[in-house]
């Protein structure tokens, strides 16, 4: 099982999949040629891409789906409310509200809190190796905690740093919106679950999803670390994936 973020941020995000038998794009949110250069840069052919998976249908998170369908054709696994939120049609889909096991994909969905129509979290599991990818929710609910333990990696929304959200240009609605139930992830929550929900199968943790305007890498970095420490946990990989650039190819 390997992973890359190819682009993760407030202008666009789009992850990488691949099993032995799948290749999947995990959202769609840059443009479709920058990702079919993306993935050629790390030696996948975009026509080799079966399937896209939404975790939700704002335009960071679709902005070159359409595209990308026309030229490619991969199956959209979308949840009916998303697609209602989409604005084009998408003629080869796949509902996915609970689990699908794909070839030697095994996806499980839970739900996360955003302000749009659906969004999705997702657990990808091959052969006894799990990704779970959060990105876009203003918390986790405990009844998912037991789904997300001690998997291999984690793929993790950190959107901002609470002070410098504050202290910024956003005006106060949103400031308030990002803050909220339904709004994003800061440092410190994101640290927070990470450090309940990482055991001693987990690998790589790749932190997702940074505000350019409200967070700085290092900032995250050091909010997770500190965290982690606190609770006597450690983690070999910690990786930050950026807005224009890929992460590091990970194989599982």
């Amino acid at each position: 099982m390997k992973i890359c973020v190819l682009a993760s941020g407030s202008k666009g995000n789009c992850s990488y999949i691949e099993t032995d038998g799948t290749k999947s794009l995990v959202d769609l949110g840059m443009s479709a040629s920058y990702v079919a250069k993306a993935l050629r840069d790390i030696g996948v052919d975009p026509s080799e891409i079966q399937r896209v998976f939404l975790t939700h249908a704002h335009s960071d998170h679709i902005a070159g789906l359409k595209v990308f369908l026309k030229k490619y054709h991969p199956t959209v696994y979308l949840t009916e409310k998303m697609e209602s939120e989409i604005g084009f049609d998408i003629e080869d889909k796949v509902y996915i509200n609970e689990h699908e096991h794909i070839n030697d994909l095994d996806v499980e969905v839970f739900k996360t809190s955003h302000d749009a129509a659906d969004s999705n979290g997702y657990v990808f599991t091959s052969f006894s190796k799990s990704i779970v990818y959060v990105t876009d929710t203003g918390y986790i609910h405990v009844k998912n905690f037991k789904k997300l333990t001690n998997k291999n990696i984690y793929v993790f929304e950190s959107n901002h740093d609470i002070r410098m959200l504050r202290e910024g240009r956003y005006p106060y609605y949103l400031q308030q919106r990002i803050l909220s139930d339904k709004g994003h992830l800061s440092n410190k929550d994101s640290a927070y679950y990470l450090s309940k929900l990482i055991g001693d199968n987990t690998e790589r943790i790749i932190l997702i999803h940074l505000s350019e305007e409200n967070n700085k890498p290092e900032l995250a970095l050091k909010t997770l670390l500190d965290t982690l420490d606190d609770k006597n946990k450690r983690i070999p990989d910690i990786e930050i994936a950026m807005q224009r650039e890929s992460t590091e190819f990970v194989e599982l």
